[in-house]
């Protein structure tokens, strides 16, 4: 076992271990029903006692004027990578702090007062010898249409990813021996920029295209980009025919569709003479807060389903010889892309042919990663009797064993940005699907420090994003459009209890009527996430092929079907 992987259990032990200790305390405390939702949270906050501080200065050099943003001091036990990749659900510890207008050489000082994860206080760190760095996200300012002007990380055509965006800056990782109850000073300078990314070069079969959307760029004004990773089929350069197009949906990413470059299996079907000859599309859209939009219009994120579908898909059709039809316009996706993939199918009936959602993020609000936000209180806990709570399981292992509880995640984010720019999967469910705050940034579904959930908002996500509430008010007009196009997967051990919510709508469409259409769910025995059903890519795209060739027009050629 690595000294990596020793670190990182020992830090997944400690959190655990210390996660129980509160537990334990509160468990045995006799306190009123109903006060729940007021108690302090799970976990404690930083006590202010961690006597080591970190002052962290950018150089002229790197920046000439004055910076916005978040610095974070990340410590890690070695340096085989450097610390700000090595940071994660129970990675190296970091913690983060905001910064306003601040010029060069004005240190900027984390301490123990400063949020951690995941150790939470900084205090609770073991002494020992550390490789530190600092590393510097960079806010720019956005004057959006709304009226409102926030400071957000500018993507890079990274995908919301800080550690690793261009432009943003970090310290040379040195070695800093650290005890939190020993007063102390680090200080750190850095000196150095991520640089570009560097975009794979096009060839015969993958290609990208990248372009500024105005709709976006007008809403938040300063350019935004949209773009795609093209698979193309053999022989598409000297054919003149048109194709189906799979519309793959996912996080951000630049490399081919189903991994055509690196999958050698995926690579010698997709070139073999009897396969269906396809056109693949992966979507880029990352958004000031995350990376990828959800490909709708949101009051937060901006006008993206207009631009996905007035721009993006328009754009793919002209540059492409598809077939423009929506019998020929697959939809497919994992996670995010799951949820994408099913909500761009309903919201979209005639558009698109068909949709193979895989895993989807939650198609009701009911189970949001162990959040009932219609029901519960708080999303840290569940206050099971007037004497008894228990804390909410955000994610588990195949076996059932805690992966992290739903306060660890709402930290590890809130660490990773305040108002909602972890570029995290909360956050931007709470971006996407909720209001608007007073403040233009989003308002929270709950506290981020108590958990507390604000129920006018969790019914503000049920009336707008909840899929399957959707379906509900809108299947007399739109059942028979939907009808034979929802194609779902799930693993029914899912990490992030995804699969509760997907039994609510297979339950749901078993009662539908006029038309009655029960979708067609496959659930895999002990999956976990993402369970894209037996045979995987391959076999989904075959099954897409081949519903095409049910559902395409009488007389409709299909020159693109393997002639044998």
């Amino acid at each position: 076992m690595s000294m990596r992987v020793r670190h990182s259990l020992r830090i997944a032990t400690w959190a655990l271990r210390h996660f129980a200790s509160v537990v334990t305390t509160i468990a045995v405390a006799a306190l009123p029903a109903g006060a729940g939702a007021q108690r302090a949270p799970l976990l404690e906050w930083p006590s202010g006692k961690a006597r080591a501080r970190f002052e962290i200065t950018i150089p002229a050099a790197a920046r000439s004027g004055p910076t916005t943003g978040r610095v974070f001091v990340i410590l890690a036990r070695t340096n085989d990578r450097e610390p700000r990749l090595q940071i994660g659900r129970v990675g190296a510890p970091m913690f983060g702090r905001d910064f306003s207008a601040v010029a060069p050489g004005r240190p900027i000082v984390v301490d123990g007062t400063d949020l951690g994860t995941p150790v939470a206080d900084m205090a609770d760190l073991p002494a020992g010898d550390y490789w530190v760095q600092a590393v510097v996200n960079v806010y720019s300012e956005f004057r959006r249409a709304d009226g409102h002007t926030v400071w957000m990380h500018d993507d890079q055509w990274e995908g919301q990813a800080w550690n690793r965006s261009p432009g943003n800056l970090y310290s040379v990782p040195r070695q800093v021996r650290i005890d939190p109850r020993v007063a102390s000073t680090t200080r750190l300078i850095v000196s150095e920029a991520v640089p570009p990314v560097v975009v794979p070069a096009d060839n015969e079969y993958v290609q990208r295209f990248k372009f500024q959307s105005p709709l976006l760029t007008k809403f938040w004004g300063r350019p935004i980009y949209l773009g795609a990773t093209v698979l193309l089929p053999k022989g598409y350069a000297t054919s003149t025919i048109r194709y189906p197009v799979n519309h793959v949906q996912g996080h951000f990413s630049l490399v081919a569709p189903y991994g055509f470059d690196r999958d050698s299996t995926f690579r010698a079907w997709w070139l073999a003479e009897d396969t269906p000859r396809l056109i693949a599309a992966t979507f880029q859209h990352p958004t000031p807060y995350f990376d990828d939009s959800y490909a709708v219009n949101s009051v937060n994120v901006g006008p993206y389903g207009d631009a996905f579908m007035q721009e993006l898909i328009p754009e793919l059709e002209k540059r492409y010889r598809v077939i423009a039809e929506p019998w020929a316009r697959w939809l497919s996706g994992g996670s995010t892309g799951g949820w994408e993939a099913l909500a761009l199918q309903v919201w979209h009936p005639d558009f698109f042919g068909g949709t193979w959602a895989y895993c989807p993020d939650p198609v009701t609000f009911t189970d949001v990663e162990g959040m009932h936000l219609y029901r519960d209180d708080n999303a840290f806990y569940k206050q099971v009797t007037e004497w008894h709570r228990t804390p909410t399981i955000n994610s588990r292992e195949i076996n059932g064993e805690v992966r992290q509880t739903a306060q660890q995640r709402a930290w590890m984010e809130l660490v990773n940005g305040t108002k909602g720019r972890s570029g995290g999967q909360l956050d931007i469910w709470s971006a996407v699907f909720g209001p608007l705050g007073p403040d233009g940034y989003f308002k929270a579904v709950f506290d981020p420090k108590t958990g507390v959930i604000d129920r006018s908002v969790a019914m503000y996500w049920k009336e707008h994003f909840d899929i399957l509430e959707y379906l509900k008010r809108t299947w007399p007009a739109n059942g028979p459009k939907l009808v034979d196009k929802l194609h779902i997967y799930m693993g029914d051990a899912d990490n992030f209890f995804l699969d509760r919510a997907t039994r609510e709508l297979e339950a749901w469409m078993k009662t539908t009527a006029n038309p009655h259409d029960e979708g067609y769910f496959v659930w895999g025995d002990q999956r976990g996430h993402c369970y894209a059903g037996p045979g995987g890519n391959v076999a989904r795209l075959m099954d897409m092929a081949e519903y095409g060739l049910r559902h395409k027009p009488e007389g409709t050629t299909t020159p693109w079907w393997p002639k044998h």
